[in-house]
């Protein structure tokens, strides 16, 4: 029909006229469904990334080495350098900014838990606490520990709405998840679900892959999609509206993660920042952590590869490595910021990621291949640094605030089981540091999983190792163990230790992620 060969006249101008090869063999539905997506995608906008990503990454091969400064140390606080008195000061500027309802926590949950054997998003798993409670109720748990505790200090109730950066494939599985929880407690409506959007999947040289005969193959354009989708899916608007000036984004995968840290809020406001890191200090060179530092005067994150082993072993004269910002994918914007980079005039770029991509043959049958046959194009969240003139990091203890989830437990790190033992390991700490003890301490040390190198790791996997020390404070007692002293100093306690809220109720047993729960 003439549509066809119009449809055919432009996208041959953009060399994609490929997306027409199976025409002839499409029911009518078929074809409305491969035209509708076709018409999804700006061809142009598309021709521009693929060509500006490829060449960036031509010039990219050389290693940053000569260009990298590291953070001035001004710019750069650290718990661990910070009087009590001083990390009270910046709580207290947080706890405020929170009982204004000023704050929101922002959750970047794109991912699907594939590496962890499971076909939902990475929010709902059970890592296996006591409790049985998944990471999304951790941190439900956690901003209404926070609202409390702000309403304490002020006696004023602010709320911290949640927004949650959903892709295609997590977007529904969250919501039902949550109406079926009950929101954890939370106010629904503080409870703000949107999704990212969606950019074609590309063969090495360009070519839009077909994922079935009349379907493109699109995969979620990166967590550094969130501009665009504050903008366009009117989130930035409700947060005007709902008079939020400070948001802190965080990835799904940290059992760790203090959401809406008044800390971390607080140094940032005293500091007059509009864009900001947490990090943790990077103590082996060749841990493949992306790194916080100048680059050329700008504010970046260099991933492990692009600089050279000499440059990551460098040292201080205190004898830390150099470039030891680890970036944990913990952020924190002023909504003002935010606005300034959803008008689109700062362009982030584009990484390439290579991929395995499922693709339709030549009699149309999907074919998954077991090389990389293409590339996913995203962009990554932390690549807005440069666009600040006001940015500050902040460093926190590892053992307190970063523990990825990010393997199952074939692996030897990042793993259901490290998740749960750092949170134990923090408990444990927080019972001593309120004067409580335990009867059997043998686990009295942090030990911090990932610091070890890749030989010793293979060592400790052959012998499985019970778990001792098991201890869970529920975020509903406390948030980052303050207000625990009358509940255990002067305690004895024997493992396992679970202390949860008068009016918690703990499951009896739970399989992982089951829809029954």
């Amino acid at each position: 029909s003439a549509d066809v060969d119009d449809l055919q006249k432009q996208l041959a101008a953009y060399g994609q006229d490929h997306l027409l090869k199976f025409w002839s063999k499409l029911s009518s539905d078929q074809k409305s469904e491969l035209v509708d997506d076709i018409q999804s995608v700006d061809f142009s906008d598309l021709a521009t990334i693929f060509k500006e990503t490829v060449t960036n990454r031509e010039n990219n091969n050389q290693k940053l080495d000569q260009f990298l400064e590291p953070i001035p140390e001004e710019l750069h606080e650290a718990v661990s350098r910070s009087s009590p008195k001083q990390l009270e000061h910046y709580r207290d500027i947080g706890l405020r900014e929170i009982s204004e309802g000023r704050v929101a926590a922002l959750l970047l949950a794109g991912g699907q838990g594939t590496r962890l054997g499971v076909a939902y998003p990475k929010g709902m798993y059970n890592v296996g606490l006591p409790s049985q409670k998944t990471l999304y109720q951790l941190q439900g748990e956690r901003l209404l520990k926070l609202e409390e505790l702000a309403e304490k200090l002020t006696g004023k109730r602010g709320t911290i709405p949640w927004y949650i950066m959903t892709s295609e494939h997590t977007m529904d599985p969250t919501i039902e998840f949550f109406s079926r929880h009950n929101y954890f407690g939370l106010q629904k409506d503080s409870v703000v679900v949107f999704e990212q959007f969606m950019l074609p999947c590309l063969t090495l040289d360009g070519k839009i892959i077909l994922d079935t005969p009349y379907r493109i193959a699109k995969a979620p354009d990166g967590n550094g999609g969130l501009f665009r989708a504050l903008r366009e899916r009117g989130i930035l608007e409700d947060m005007r509206k709902k008079g939020i000036q400070y948001v802190h984004v965080y990835c799904v995968d940290n059992i760790l993660v203090k959401m809406a840290d008044p800390v971390f809020i607080g140094y940032c406001i005293s500091k007059d920042a509009n864009c900001a890191a947490k990090v943790v200090e990077k103590v082996i060179p060749t841990e493949a952590v992306g790194v916080v530092c100048r680059v050329g005067g700008k504010f970046q994150v260099v991933e492990y590869s692009e600089i050279s082993l000499a440059t990551a072993e460098k040292r201080n004269q205190n004898g830390r490595l150099m470039f030891n910002a680890g970036n944990i994918c913990n952020h924190f914007f002023t909504v003002d910021f935010l606005h300034q980079i959803g008008k689109g005039d700062k362009k982030l770029k584009h990484h390439i990621a290579q991929k395995k991509i499922p693709f339709a043959g030549d009699d149309g049958k999907t074919v998954k291949p077991i090389k990389p046959n293409g590339m996913k194009l995203e962009k990554f969240v932390f690549d807005v640094f440069e666009f600040s003139d006001k940015f500050v990091a902040w460093e926190v203890n590892r053992d307190e605030e970063f523990s990825p989830l990010k393997n199952s437990d074939d692996s030897a790190k990042d793993t259901p089981t490290t998740a749960r033992c750092s949170l134990y390991a923090l408990h444990r700490q927080y019972i001593k540091r309120a004067g409580g003890r335990f009867e059997d301490d043998k686990c009295d040390s942090f030990v911090s999983v990932d610091l070890r190198t890749a030989d010793e790791e293979k060592k400790d996997t052959s012998e499985e190792k019970s778990e001792v020390g098991i201890c869970e404070i529920s975020p509903l007692v406390s948030y980052a163990g303050e207000d625990l002293e009358e509940l255990v100093a002067g305690k004895t306690f024997s493992y396992p230790v679970v202390l949860s809220a008068p009016d918690e109720q703990l499951p009896v047993s739970d399989t992982n992620g089951n829809s029954s729960d």
